[in-house]
This record gives structure tokens, sequence and C-alpha cells, in this order.
């Protein structure tokens, strides 16, 4: 059997340490997600789903416990390591879609293509595959500004694509649509990560969208549960 694309061991994760005000986030997560296993993560409000989603992203460190990403134990990797895995190994999608305004939606996910060391031919020619595949390749020059919201938010889901990672971790990436582009813009994600075969962490609040992964968890009072 191959090891989990991403496995969280004892992650706990604490605020304001030793203060009065002090916050325990993280109890001990447990998590693992095999090659091309979308899970959805259901949580409430304030119940730490961003913390737990940027420790399995190598964006914030851990009190307690292990990352391993595609096997490989992350405790410990300096700031170089840590960077160059995000960077080649996983994707990442937020409720606004923070595209670089200046550049057009091509631009948008052929740069970090190019961060990665990708020639810019291939990373063009990736680029606009990609945008075909989710229905946005005719708007491929225009810059954000000029696209809806989910047209924003597709481009979005093809910049986190674009170096093929291992895994994609997404934060509400539906949340600021309305529901008929929310089912719209969510289709061409799944579509996006079961053609690639990637794994996936997606937070959502939507228990409809979230019945569709193929296996549901509850992140609540710092623990994990099925959801």
């Amino acid at each position: 059997m191959s090891d989990p694309v991403l496995r969280l061991s004892g992650i706990t994760k604490a605020y304001n340490h030793g203060k009065p005000n002090e916050v325990t986030v993280l109890r001990g997560i447990d998590l693992e997600i095999a090659r091309g296993e979308v899970v959805a993560l259901v949580a409430p409000s304030g119940a730490g789903k961003s913390t737990l989603l940027h420790i399995a992203g190598l964006l914030d460190t851990p009190d307690a416990g292990t990352v391993g990403i595609g096997g490989v134990d992350m405790t410990g990797k300096r700031d170089a390591a840590r960077t160059a895995v995000r960077r080649s190994d996983v994707g990442f999608i937020y409720q606004f879609h923070h595209l670089l305004p200046e550049f057009s939606a091509v631009e948008n996910i052929v740069l970090p293509q190019l961060a990665n060391g990708i020639a810019r031919a291939t990373a063009q020619t990736r680029a606009m595959a990609l945008l075909d595949q989710v229905g946005v390749s005719a708007r491929a020059a225009h810059r954000p500004a000029a696209l809806s919201g989910g047209e924003q938010q597709r481009v979005a889901f093809c910049r986190a694509l674009a170096n093929a990672p291992k895994l994609l971790l997404a934060d509400e990436p539906t949340g600021n649509l309305d529901p008929a582009t929310s089912e719209t813009v969510f289709a061409a994600l799944m579509e996006l990560v079961r053609s690639t075969g990637l794994s996936a962490l997606i937070a959502t609040h939507n228990l409809e969208l979230a019945a569709r992964m193929d296996r549901q968890i509850r992140l609540d009072k710092g623990a994990l549960s099925p959801n």
C-alpha cells in the first residue's frame, strides 16, 4: 500500500500561550488522505479549519505532532524545504480568488510555473489546457476585474493546479458565490480533481457539496470525527 498523500499525526495548536486567554484550536488531530481521495472538512465558523489547512499545507507549524506529505515527514524541515514542497506538491484555493490584478487569467497560471522552473512555452500550453478544461479559455487574455466571480474562481482553481500538485487544500472555495454559480464552479473543481487523480481536503459549509465527496469529516472543539 502506498503512503497517504497527507498524514497528520497528533497535531495540536494553541494561541496566546501562557496567557489567561489562551485558546487551544486543535487537539491531537490525526488524519490521512489517500491518493486520489477527496475529503470534505465540515466545521462551524471559528472551529479552526483554516488553521488545520494552513498546517497541512506547511503555511503554519503545529505546537506538537507531525505533518507528512507524499510520504515525507516535514517535521523540523527548514523554510527552504517547506517552500519547495508547497510550490511543487501542494495547491491552495481560498474563498476569495486572490488573482494578481495586473496580470491576465493565463498569466496568473503561467507565473507559478515559471517560479517552479518551467519553461514559458510549456507553462503557457499547460495554462491554456487548464483554462479550457474549466471552460474559460476564451477569457484567457482578460484581467481578473473583467471576469465574473465564477470565472475568477475557476481561474484560481487552474492556478492551484498549475504545478501538478499531489495535494489540493481548499478553504470554502465556493463560499463567495451564489447557489447557481457555486454549483457550476464546484462541478468544474471536481472535474479537475478527478481527471488528475489529485488528493484534496476541501472545507465547506455546504452539506450538499460535502456529500458528493468521497468522505466527510467534522472538526468541532478541536477534534475530528466522521460527519
